[in-house]
C-alpha cells in the first residue's frame, strides 16, 4: 500500500528568533529556543485576495478578514461577538488646531463588544483554545485583556482565570472582569509581575495563554489596520499612531501592513508610531538606543500603557523598522489634556488612547509630522473604562496634573 503523503499546512507557527517551523497544532506558546512564535501563512496555497469576497458580509469585522488571519479555521466553530466594524471619525478643528495639522481622523476600538480593540484578538484567541479542548484561559492584564478575556470565555463555556496588578487597574475595567465570571486574583507589583505569576500557572495541563504573547491574538488584532484601510478604498495615509503598552498592537500593525502589501491590497507603507506615557517607555528608549532595558517601576497615569517590560518588543522593534516608523514618549499632563480634547468632541476614550493625539502634537512640533499629512490615531479603548478619572480631571483634584480644559461640576443655585 502506498503511503499517503501530508498536505502542507496553510498556517504555522514561525520562531522570529531562530526561525523554525512549527505546527499551529502544537498550541504552545513559545518556541523552545525561547523566541516568540508569529503565524505564518503560505499565500501560495490558497487564494486569499480571492477568498476575502466570501466574507465581505461576515458580521464580524474581525471573520471578514478570514483568509488572512486563519483560513482554515472551522466557520461553525468561531466564537465572535460582533467585534470589529469600528468607526472612524474626523477630528474637531479644535483638536486639528491643537495638534497643529489639518487632516486627522480617529479610528475608535472602543466600539468594541467590551470596549476595547482586545476583542479582536480575544474572538480569534478564544476560538482556538476551544479548538484546542482547552478546559482555562489565563491572562495578566491591566485591564482591558482581563475583561476582553472574561467576556469571551464566559460566553464559549470556558473558565477564565485573570492576575491584575492590585491598585493599577481602573474599576471600570475590574468591574467587568468581575461581572462575567472570571477568577480574579491580584498580586503587590507591577503588571510584570502579573505576567511571570500567569505564565507559570499557564504551563499547567489545559491552560491557555491569551496575553499578547499568544499569536492567535495578534491575528485578530492586524484586522483594525486591514479594516482601516477597506475604510480607505485601500488608500493608506502617511502616518498611523497608536498607544504602545505590551505592544502587540505594533507588533499586529505591522505584521498586517507588511501582508497586505504582499496581496498587493497596498502598495505604499504608511509609517507607524508607536506612543509611550514618559514614565512607562522602555520601548522609546530601546528605539532610541538599540539597547533594551526593562523597567521595574513603570509610572503613568494612563494604566493600559503601564508596562515595563513589554513581551512583545522584538516583533514591534522590526514593525517600525520595516514602516520607517517612531517611537515616542509623552506626559501624563499632555495624554490627559488631549483626551479631555478627544472626549470634548464627542468622540471619547480612554487615557491611554489620549497618548496618541498628544504624540502627534509632539511630532509636528518637532517636524517629524509635517502639518499637511494624512495621519490616522487608534484609540483602543472607551470613555467609560476609567470615568472617575475624568471627574478628577475636570474637579481639578488630579495631583500633579493641571486641568487645561476644565468643565468644572457647579452647584446650581436656585
Amino acid at each position: 500500500m502506498m503511503e499517503q503523503k501530508s498536505l502542507p499546512e496553510v498556517s504555522t507557527f514561525n520562531c522570529i528568533k531562530c526561525k523554525s517551523t512549527s505546527s499551529i497544532s502544537s498550541g504552545r506558546m513559545r518556541c523552545s529556543c525561547g523566541g516568540l512564535f508569529e503565524v505564518n501563512h503560505d499565500w501560495t496555497l490558497f487564494t486569499p485576495r480571492n477568498d476575502l469576497k466570501k466574507y465581505e458580509h461576515h458580521p464580524s469585522g474581525v471573520w471578514r478578514f478570514k483568509p488572512i488571519i486563519h483560513p482554515e479555521f472551522p466557520e461553525n466553530e468561531i466564537i465572535m461577538r460582533g467585534e470589529g466594524n469600528t468607526g472612524l471619525y474626523n477630528a474637531s478643528q479644535r483638536i486639528l488646531d491643537y495638534a497643529g495639522c489639518k487632516n486627522l481622523l480617529f479610528k475608535h476600538e472602543g466600539e468594541n463588544p467590551t470596549g476595547s480593540f482586545k476583542d479582536r484578538g480575544m474572538t480569534v484567541g478564544i476560538s482556538e483554545a476551544k479548538r484546542l479542548a482547552m478546559h482555562t484561559v489565563v491572562c495578566a492584564s491591566t485591564g482591558n485583556t482581563s475583561a476582553s478575556l472574561a467576556a469571551y470565555a464566559s460566553y464559549a463555556g470556558i473558565k477564565a482565570v485573570v492576575i491584575l496588578p492590585e491598585g493599577k487597574i481602573a474599576f471600570g475595567k475590574l468591574s467587568q472582569a468581575v461581572a462575567y465570571g472570571a477568577e480574579v486574583y491580584t498580586v503587590k507589583g507591577t503588571f510584570d509581575l502579573a505576567l511571570e505569576y500567569v505564565l507559570d500557572l499557564a504551563k499547567r495541563d489545559g491552560r491557555y495563554l491569551l496575553n499578547s504573547i499568544n499569536p492567535w491574538r495578534i491575528e485578530g488584532q492586524k484586522t483594525i489596520i486591514l479594516e482601516l484601510l477597506e475604510n480607505l478604498t485601500w488608500q493608506p495615509p502617511d502616518w498611523i499612531v497608536v498607544p504602545a503598552g505590551n505592544l502587540g498592537n505594533t507588533s499586529a500593525f505591522g505584521k498586517a501592513l507588511k501582508e497586505a502589501q504582499e496581496l498587493e491590497l497596498i502598495e505604499e507603507i504608511p509609517k507607524l508610531v508607536a506612543v509611550q506615557a514618559s514614565g512607562s517607555d522602555p520601548f522609546v528608549k530601546y528605539w532610541a538606543s538599540g539597547e533594551y532595558k526593562p523597567e521595574y517601576n513603570p509610572q503613568t497615569i494612563a494604566t493600559a500603557i503601564n508596562i515595563g517590560n513589554p513581551v512583545s518588543h522584538s516583533k514591534a522593534h522590526e514593525a517600525l523598522r520595516f514602516t520607517s516608523g517612531i517611537a515616542t514618549s509623552v506626559s501624563d499632563q499632555s495624554i490627559l489634556d488631549a483626551k479631555a480634547l478627544i472626549d470634548g468632541a464627542g468622540i471619547g476614550c480612554e487615557p491611554a488612547s489620549a497618548s496618541t493625539l498628544a504624540g502627534i502634537k509632539k511630532l509636528v512640533d518637532e517636524g517629524n509630522i509635517l502639518p499637511s499629512e494624512n495621519i490616522v490615531a487608534v484609540l483602543t479603548g472607551h470613555l467609560l473604562k476609567d470615568p472617575q478619572i475624568i471627574i478628577d480631571y475636570h474637579q481639578n483634584q488630579l495631583e500633579g496634573v493641571k486641568s487645561t480644559f476644565i468643565n468644572k461640576i457647579k452647584r446650581y443655585e436656585f
